[in-house]
């Protein structure tokens, strides 16, 4: 469980948040297999036996002062007496996990599992559900993915075969030879469901086929797998053949009937399936229609902002069917081949609302799909989370953000479907009352201790604590025995394991703004600023969110230069828009421009494809801080030699190029790495470099640790076209695109910054 906060040393009073406008909050990452050091959890069992204070329901951690009888809770202050349990326990402490480490991993009951020996028995569960109105070249990629999905899934899985245009079709390949049954869908959405239930069609346990013993099967249905032909798709619509080109994609009458007939074995055969949706266009045919003309919508004309327009759903559809899917334990992940709009921000909520992922693809002929969904099925996964956050008593959480959505009942608890090691949620902080911490601090400069005379519901605000509780089930094989080898033919078992994370942490109150400024974790801080800005992307359009982010950085530079005027020591000196005095903030100004130059934020009418903007929505609202600053603002290497490297980072412009006088260059734009060799490089340098050689080995380790394949391109500058690499020289392009500005990139847009932040002094002082 990594955990990063805006800041290590937390602003004392509301007053001092104010003044410094910083963004204040956390960024955690709870399925991560260490912590932000790259520290294990202590781990142990008898999770459900952590001793829990009476007041504030924490958990006792490393933090909290132990006395003979109880213990007193490091959050609010209130005094906690042992019961038996506790007190035979705490005879041997060092088998107390939660009292040696600030972060410990502990295994919980199950539901039911008492006396099961090693759980509750569950199996992994994967359904392809394919889109064949299509063209031959999407369904040949969705084939070679499948395949790569296949090599990546544990023995002993399950899996199933579904495809869907005007017709499901369910695949039996346990046979000697695959057989598909067919239901046709109505092209009526008035009419009510399909004409026949799938589980009537097809058994389900018929459908689902076990992997170990039927990958060639499978792979052999894979091979039979055609478009469906526009003869078939007017029969089935009443339509002329000769009229229909493409269509006929029945989605919305497909995934409801799938999730349906997957839950009867919900609970039973499985704790949670996973539904790979792949769709080579918008839903056109039944159910869940969605009308894709709004693109071609002249919005200008109309007066109104197409952005706005064009982010919101159409229908709830979509939002409703993951609900349902919730509750049959189902995820949905869903992967767009096609450069068409399809109305993602409409389908979305299907598969980040479920606990899925949205991938997007706008071609066939690089796409990097079957190395994801490699990715996708080969790394852990935990489904059925539940996250909670505490904090000491005189600030609480603000905003949580995140694909996650909140308890009906309890506050500050969100539940997550299902995540992996690199799924981050982000929370803001708020106090609860104007003094923040400074009603505790008793001498000037110093950091005050709780006082410990009023025992229950005692006020506990030094230092400030945050915990993190995280619950949640994992899948684990178990090996079969001759006793209990019933699961399947070859004795692979599996097993539901429920566990319960738990990381507190101790945060100072900072004596003054110097100290929060330099305690800024600028990529943590760029993480929450991006949800923020999503959301009001979302809810009032993306030139609301650009000056969002403008006018926060205009505040951000005004106060600090108020703090370094405010010293009398410091002579008068003109406005600093470079932090110069501050080496923590000074990757703001570019990560702010960079992030406004980013598709996140650029306007429709410089070509950037909405659903393009709704698949960086989500992508960005799911990344770590450290990914995410990488998408935002590339990371730019240069070498020497394919063996050399030459300088760890420069700015994204041409000068940074020209200035180095390296003949060879790595991007990484997180989505994209990009080796570059410029047109002046040596003849004799091998390009492109060779296999054995440590940028290659960079890029290997680069690839490595992505939830997402990046994709690879090499450029030689003096004989290939340098567009895309140029593309990321950012610096000098204008903050607001081409055609409107005649300013000069990053210069230009710190000027204006500077002219705001001048208003904003020049105002302030004369109020």
């Amino acid at each position: 469980m990594a955990m990063r906060a805006t800041v290590s040393r937390f602003p004392v009073t509301e007053e001092a948040l104010e003044a410094c406008a910083v963004q204040w909050g956390i960024a955690v990452t709870p399925f991560a297999a260490a912590d932000e050091r790259g520290q294990l959890p202590a781990t142990g069992g008898g999770g459900d036996r952590v001793p829990r204070c009476e007041h504030c329901w924490a958990y006792l951690n490393s933090h909290c002062d132990m006395e003979r009888w109880g213990w007193s809770c490091a959050l609010c202050g209130t005094l906690n007496g042992f019961d038996d349990d506790a007190l035979h326990r705490l005879q041997r402490p060092d088998a107390l996990p939660e009292l040696t480490s600030s972060f410990v991993d502990l295994e919980i009951p199950v539901d039911g599992s008492e006396g099961a020996g090693d759980g509750v028995q569950a199996r992994p569960v994967y359904v392809a559900a394919v889109d064949l109105a299509c063209s031959e070249e999407f369904l040949e990629l969705i084939k070679s993915a499948l395949l790569a999905a296949l090599e990546a899934l544990i023995p002993g899985s399950l899996f199933g075969l579904m495809t869907f245009s005007h017709k499901i079709g369910l695949y039996d390949v346990q046979g000697p030879i695959p057989v598909v049954k067919n239901v046709f869908i109505p092209p009526d959405t008035e009419e009510d469901g399909l004409p026949v239930a799938l589980e009537d069609a097809m058994p389900l346990l018929s459908f689902l086929a076990p992997i170990d013993t039927c990958k060639d099967r499978i792979a052999a249905a894979l091979d039979t797998l055609r478009p469906t032909s526009s003869w078939e798709r007017g029969a089935a619509s009443g339509q002329e053949p000769d009229t229909v080109l493409l269509g006929g994609r029945g989605f919305g009458t497909a995934m409801p009937a799938l999730i349906d007939y997957l839950s009867s074995e919900y609970g039973t055969t499985f704790a949670l399936a996973r539904v790979f949706a792949f769709l080579s266009g918008a839903p056109d045919y039944g159910d869940g229609q969605l009308d894709t003309r709004r693109y071609g919508e002249q919005y200008a004309s109309k007066g109104e902002d197409p952005d706005l327009a064009l982010l919101p759903e159409q229908i709830p559809f979509y939002k409703d069917l993951a609900a349902v899917a919730v509750q049959a334990g189902v995820c949905v992940d869903i992967f767009a081949v096609t450069d068409e709009y399809t109305d993602l921000a409409s389908l979305k909520f299907l598969s980040i609302e479920s606990g899925g992922s949205l991938f997007l693809y706008t071609n066939t002929d690089d796409s990097t799909l079957p190395q994801d969904i490699y990715r996708l099925l080969s790394r852990p996964y935990a489904f059925g989370c539940v996250l909670r956050l505490r904090t000491s008593s005189d600030f609480e959480p603000g905003n949580s953000y995140g694909h996650f959505f909140p308890d009906p009942q309890y506050e500050h608890v969100q539940h997550i479907i299902c995540c992996d090691s690199f799924a981050t949620y982000a929370y803001d902080f708020n106090f609860k009352h104007p003094e923040g911490f400074s009603r505790a601090l008793f001498a000037a400069g110093n950091v005050p201790t709780a006082s410990r005379g009023d025992g229950a519901r005692h006020r506990h605000t030094d230092p400030a604590v945050v915990q993190i509780a995280f619950q949640y089930s994992v899948i684990e094989p178990v090996k079969a025995t001759s006793e209990n080898e019933t699961q399947s033919s070859a004795g692979y078992m599996f097993c539901l394991k429920r566990r319960l994370r738990i990381r507190t942490l101790q945060y100072r109150p900072a004596k003054n703004i110097n100290e929060i400024y330099d305690s800024v974790d600028p990529e943590a801080l760029l993480h929450i600023l991006v949800h923020k800005v999503i959301l009001i992307s979302l809810d009032k359009g993306v030139k609301e969110g650009r000056s969002l982010v403008h006018d926060w950085l205009a505040l951000l530079i005004a106060r600090y230069n108020q703090v370094l005027r405010s010293d009398p020591r410091t002579p008068e000196l003109p406005v600093d828009v470079d932090f110069l005095q501050c080496p923590q903030l000074q990757m703001l100004p570019q990560l702010v421009f960079a992030l406004l130059r980013s598709p996140l934020l650029r306007l429709h009418e410089e070509g950037i494809h909405p659903d393009y903007r709704i698949y960086l929505q989500c992508l960005f609202s799911a990344l770590e801080p450290s990914s995410l600053a990488k998408a935002i603002y590339p990371v730019l290497i240069s070498y020497s030699s394919p063996d050399k490297q030459a300088f760890p980072r420069h700015t994204l412009s041409r000068a940074a190029l020209i200035m180095s006088e390296s003949p060879i260059f790595l991007l990484d734009a997180f989505t994209n790495l990009i080796v570059y060799y410029s047109s002046t490089a040596d003849p004799s340098l091998p390009f492109p470099p060779p296999h054995d050689c440590l940028l290659r080995t960079m890029i290997n380790e680069l690839k490595q640790g992505r939830c997402i394949t990046p994709k690879l391109t090499f450029i030689h500058g003096g004989r290939e076209d340098s567009a895309l690499f140029e593309s990321y020289l950012i610096e000098e392009q204008d903050v607001d695109g081409p055609g409107f500005t005649t300013g000069k990139g990053f210069v230009s847009f710190r000027e204006s910054i500077r002219h705001a932040v001048a208003d904003i002094i020049e105002t302030e002082s004369s109020i």
